[in-house]
């Protein structure tokens, strides 16, 4: 049981830490929010995403979903017009006091965007399918539980954390310099993933 823990742990881990949107998202709310406490919509939707994900990874209902081919584009095709309104709304806020929450995203904003970015990226859906549902295979009984737990119990360690260093580094740079720059990286990021999607829509 104990190496289908560390084995989660792992797995999760090589998935969650690559620079993506829903990352930088995280990321970019715990910097902009006037309080950590206000960060807590985007990081629970976003870890209840892929709570979600993982678990249907495991069971195998999603590859089943993504097999039919008219709900992937679906999926392909409103990802993409979202991650390009998201982008365009991102590259266009421009940061406040932190003292104000007047340009920080109001709560329902918030679980809005991250459940999008978390749950109409078929790339990031496939990513979860392909590595965390293939590995889990190889588990059955409590061992498979355990596996699934760790990655999961991984998943909200790491949004946590990820806010809570966006929070730190908003504090530090309360010029708004460094929240400028960070919200034009992440209009590309979505940008380019929306360009991503788009060829995988025509190919």
């Amino acid at each position: 049981m104990v190496s289908s823990v560390i084995h989660g742990v792992i797995l999760a881990l090589g998935l969650i830490l690559p620079l993506g949107v829903q990352n930088v998202f995280v990321f970019n709310q715990g910097a902009t929010q006037s309080t950590f406490k206000k960060t807590l919509p985007v990081i629970i939707t976003a870890a209840i995403c892929d709570t979600l994900l993982i678990s249907l990874a495991v069971l195998g209902v999603s590859v089943i979903v993504l097999g039919v081919y008219w709900i992937k584009l679906i999926l392909l095709t409103i990802g993409v017009i979202f991650l390009l309104y998201m982008g365009y709304v991102t590259w266009k806020s421009k940061p406040g006091t932190y003292s104000s929450d007047e340009k920080a995203l109001a709560p329902k904003k918030q679980v809005a965007f991250a459940a999008s970015v978390s749950l109409l990226n078929p790339h990031a859906i496939m990513d979860t399918i392909g590595v965390i549902g293939t590995s889990s295979i190889s588990y059955t009984g409590t061992e498979k539980l355990a596996f699934t737990l760790a990655c999961i119990t991984m998943s909200w360690i790491w949004f946590f954390s990820l806010a809570l260093v966006g929070r730190q580094v908003g504090r530090l740079n309360n010029s708004g310099g460094f929240i400028t720059i960070l919200n034009k990286v992440s209009a590309l990021i979505m940008w380019g993933t929306a360009i991503y999607l788009t060829f995988t829509l025509i190919t």
